[in-house]
């Protein structure tokens, strides 16, 4: 949780939740569970219980604090859509982003499914953008969910992107996210992969953010995170969603 964050497509993290539980091939690897589960253990910390879903209802009205608009990444370090979080829980997060109606939030779940159970519960201001991360062919189904709900923007993270996504329907998706995977045990996206999911949202006109290759660059090298960089085919491609007033940093 911060006020500022260096992930290349939020400028903030708020973690009202923190812990999960994998569900699909891109959570193998979790930069999240392996950042928490360092300090499980160790007496007062904020991650003692390591990656335990927790409730953090200490931090419900952070960005109510925060008085300088921003872009606020809900939840890096779980899945509010978690079937352990309580809808009423979820109902409280909603309510906070309702009244914090300066932000920008991003709420992003790898279960769409209850999320769009929750929706009709829940108040959908402009401010709050939904998305879902689809890192394969098998999670396409994903977006039919995601289509399901009444958000003013939705987006697909297709990170870390681990096969081609030919095909990809992106009717009703207003941003596409795409990245490698970055840590030790990585594993490579190929440039055909990231390109053609560029080419299909050139295509549908749905604004394109590649985030980064991760461990692996274009060639396939593994050069880590920090020298593999952001270009694809020689540019940075970091188009927002439509209509969005938020500057978002793009480091290249």
């Amino acid at each position: 949780m911060s006020a500022s964050s260096s992930i290349e497509w939020t400028e903030a993290t708020w973690n009202p939740v923190t812990g999960c539980t994998k569900v699909s091939p891109g959570c193998a690897h979790c930069y999240a569970e392996t950042f928490a589960e360092r300090f499980r253990g160790v007496p007062g910390h904020p991650y003692e219980q390591g990656f335990d879903l927790t409730l953090r209802p200490e931090r419900l009205e952070l960005p109510l604090t925060w008085r300088k608009p921003r872009m606020i990444f809900v939840n890096s370090m779980s899945d509010l859509f978690h079937e352990d979080v309580p809808a009423e829980y979820v109902r409280q997060v909603f309510d906070t982003m309702q009244r914090a109606d300066w932000h920008t939030f991003q709420v992003l779940t790898k279960r769409p499914e209850r999320a769009r159970e929750l929706a009709p519960e829940l108040p959908w201001p402009a401010n709050v953008w939904m998305g879902t991360s689809v890192e394969n062919r098998r999670f396409l189904h994903r977006l039919d969910e995601l289509r399901g709900i009444p958000a003013a923007v939705r987006f697909a993270s297709c990170e870390p992107l681990l096969g081609p996504l030919r095909g990809i329907d992106l009717s009703g998706i207003g941003w596409v996210i795409a990245g490698g995977e970055s840590g030790h045990r990585a594993r490579p996206m190929k440039p055909e992969w990231a390109c053609a999911l560029r080419d299909e949202c050139l295509s549908a006109g749905v604004p394109f953010f590649f985030k980064q290759w991760g461990a692996h660059n274009e060639e396939g090298r593994r050069v880590g995170k920090g020298k593999a960089g952001r270009l694809l085919e020689g540019e940075v491609w970091g188009e927002m969603p439509r209509g969005s007033s938020v500057d978002v940093h793009m480091p290249i």
